[in-house]
């Protein structure tokens, strides 16, 4: 706390971004590193609204928005594949619906191999940061880096073809207000060649993903509502990580929503074994974990419906208008995007979170 304000710093080696209420308390710090570190190496400090940070730009120019900028990463990522594009080589979505289909095909050579990880890797760098929509495809790619195939290079063009006709794509970040986060987690079942399933879970606090996961689980489940489960138990860490991050920073964060569209594994969530049937009997205790959360009141669990499940795009490659609903949403493009279902209430999940905006935000 300096000067009544908490100053935050975030470290990545020799990459520092401070943030504090108090502007001189920047000129202070700035001063104090130049005087500690200047004579090994002279420390540059950069004000103002718009700022580059590990191949990001962070865009503060319009009120209550950030605007994470990766152009020009993913631009040198097209210009140094051994593919060059053209135009009108795109693909509208990155990944086709076989995204999910066993390695078919001859293992690529050793060339090829060392540039389907790179370029994997260079994926994961910048999904991770601004461009969540090629989050579920680089997610499937990352499990075949060790012995890919023609199939699997495939796949990887067909990503990069995605990435060439979305170059000027950016993520849109807003808050509806700094004390209600909301999750989205969803599970497609038995979806892998091993039949696990596929864990999706997107986080925001208004427009756009602030956090996003896309994972295979790492067990077999014998039911939808399973799996449902089990991937909520993926996502915890992050949803509780979250909340206490949020009060670290000063926010008493009131309302830690959870969404799902499966109500058996509400009940589940919410009352543990309690609700366990003959068919979810086997389950491992500790998939009930979010049960104690929710008793504790770190969270509550809302029910939403399918089609409004932004979770649901990072457990499988979407195609059409679903993918494009879903992606708006994630990248923040929209100011608010039209329901497609109501609930018996009349209104949807998403119609109740825009009510209760704060006027004028």
């Amino acid at each position: 706390i300096e000067k009544g304000h908490q100053q935050t710093v975030r470290f990545h080696v020799d990459d520092l971004k401070s943030s504090t209420l108090e502007t001189t308390v920047h000129d202070e710090f700035a001063q104090w590193l130049e005087q500690k570190y200047g004579s090994v190496s002279p420390v540059k400090v950069h004000h103002g609204k718009v700022h580059e940070y590990l191949g990001m730009t962070f865009d503060y120019s319009k009120p209550g928005k950030v605007i994470v900028d990766m152009r020009d990463y993913v631009n040198g990522m097209l210009d140094e594949f051994s593919i060059q594009f053209g135009p009108d080589e795109t693909m509208p979505t990155p990944a086709s619906e076989n995204l999910l289909s066993p390695s078919t095909g001859t293992p690529l050579d050793k060339a090829r191999k060392e540039e389907f990880h790179t370029f994997v890797a260079k994926g994961l760098f910048v999904c991770k940061r601004a461009r969540p929509d090629i989050h579920p495809a680089i997610a499937i790619l990352c499990s075949r880096v060790k012995a890919p195939t023609e199939s699997d290079w495939e796949k990887l063009v067909h990503m990069m073809k995605y990435l060439n006709g979305t170059r000027q794509d950016v993520l849109t970040l807003s808050a509806d207000s700094l004390t209600r986060v909301m999750w989205w987690v969803d599970a497609s079942f038995a979806v892998h060649p091993d039949m696990r399933s596929h864990t999706g879970a997107v986080m925001s606090m208004g427009n756009g993903a602030l956090v996003s996961m896309s994972r295979k689980q790492k067990l077999n489940t014998r039911s939808s509502t399973e799996a449902e489960l089990v991937g909520v138990d993926d996502a915890m860490n992050l949803i509780l990580w979250t909340k206490l991050f949020l009060e670290a920073q000063g926010y008493n964060v009131a309302s830690n929503v959870l969404f799902q569209d499966n109500k058996s594994a509400i009940l589940l969530e919410k009352n543990g074994k309690k609700s366990s049937s003959s068919r979810t009997r086997a389950l491992n205790i500790r998939y009930f974990f979010v049960t104690d959360q929710v008793e504790k009141g770190n969270l509550t669990i809302e029910y939403c419906p399918t089609d409004e499940m932004l979770g649901d795009f990072m457990t499988k490659p979407l195609q059409g208008s679903k993918f494009s609903f879903f992606k708006s949403r994630l990248m923040g493009n929209d100011e608010w995007v039209p329901v497609t279902r109501k609930k018996r209430t009349g209104r949807s999940v998403l119609e109740k979170i825009h009510s209760a905006r704060t006027p004028g935000t």
